[in-house]
């Protein structure tokens, strides 16, 4: 089911493998799953979504979705009513439709038709798992600031230096193409569409912005880049 649903299972070797599968039937039986009224929880929708969240943290502590206790699946775009951030700080009341949704208690709300998509379009950078999942990363220490737990000064020095300038440059329209204009909200969206793009698109990631990238691979141990090209055409 795996090598189905995941376009990424086919450029991961063999202990990478073992250890994705590991983590997804961790997510999978550790976490409370919900399926919005009329909808239907599937295990191939399980493995989809729970091996996606698996993928970004590969080479991070077996725990570090400790703070994950519910997966909200919905099938279809939501539109989120009552008083929710804008971004940038920026409280609102307006409706707005939304792909995802990760919050502090510690829930996480996909939409399944978007996660198809982007299992089947793999490669263009967006993926509405990783972002979500990056921002329950981003939580761990209690501020939604685009600046995950990290574990040297050294390392968080840099990190702030690195993503500080090509946050601005994404604010000033500047950033090039691989980085979604949606970057520029405030760091928390920076943070996570980065990781989108680190695990989805890492080598126009590595071409425009080689220094991200590098402290996105020492935050996540992970080199995507050095892995084979991945098949556009997705899973089935």
């Amino acid at each position: 089911m795996l090598g189905r649903r995941l376009a990424h299972w086919n450029v991961l070797s063999d202990a990478e493998r073992d250890r994705l599968e590991y983590l997804t039937l961790d997510l999978m039986t550790g976490t409370r799953w919900e399926a919005a009224n009329g909808f239907e929880l599937t295990d191939e929708i399980q493995v989809t979504i729970a091996s996606q969240a698996a993928l970004i943290i590969l080479g991070l502590p077996d725990d570090s979705y400790r703070m994950v206790r519910s997966i909200l699946v919905h099938p279809t775009t939501v539109v989120l009513t009552g008083e929710h951030h804008h971004g940038g700080g920026i409280m609102s009341r307006e409706p707005v439709p939304i792909l995802g949704l990760a919050e502090h208690r510690g829930s996480v709300l996909i939409t399944w038709d978007t996660v198809r998509h982007d299992a089947r379009h793999p490669g263009n950078g967006h993926n509405v798992v990783f972002h979500e999942f990056a921002h329950q990363l981003d939580m761990l220490d209690g501020t939604v600031d685009g600046t995950p737990p990290l574990a040297t000064h050294e390392q968080f020095e840099r990190w702030v230096e690195v993503c500080t300038r090509v946050y601005d440059q994404v604010v000033a329209g500047a950033a090039g193409r691989s980085l979604n204009p949606y970057a520029g909200v405030d760091p928390g969206e920076f943070f996570a569409v980065a990781t989108e793009v680190f695990f989805d698109d890492p080598h126009g990631l590595r071409h425009e912005h080689p220094e991200l990238y590098e402290v996105l691979s020492d935050f996540y141990r992970q080199d995507p880049a050095s892995r084979h090209h991945l098949d556009r055409g997705g899973p089935a």
